[in-house]
């Protein structure tokens, strides 16, 4: 689960940065799919393991 939060923290960081820096949008609109995924997946792990 660790690693899930720190993906987690690391896609939205990205994400800022490539909002704050006008020529990184796709870089911001990749972190945030990533985001996203990363959150789905954790979830579905964390349903399938019970806790």
């Amino acid at each position: 689960m660790g690693i899930i939060i720190t993906l987690l923290i690391l896609w939205a960081i990205l994400s800022v940065l490539g909002f704050a820096v006008k020529g990184l949008m796709w870089l911001a609109i990749i972190c945030i799919i990533l985001f996203v995924a990363t959150a789905v997946f954790g979830f579905i792990r964390r349903k399938a393991s019970g806790s």
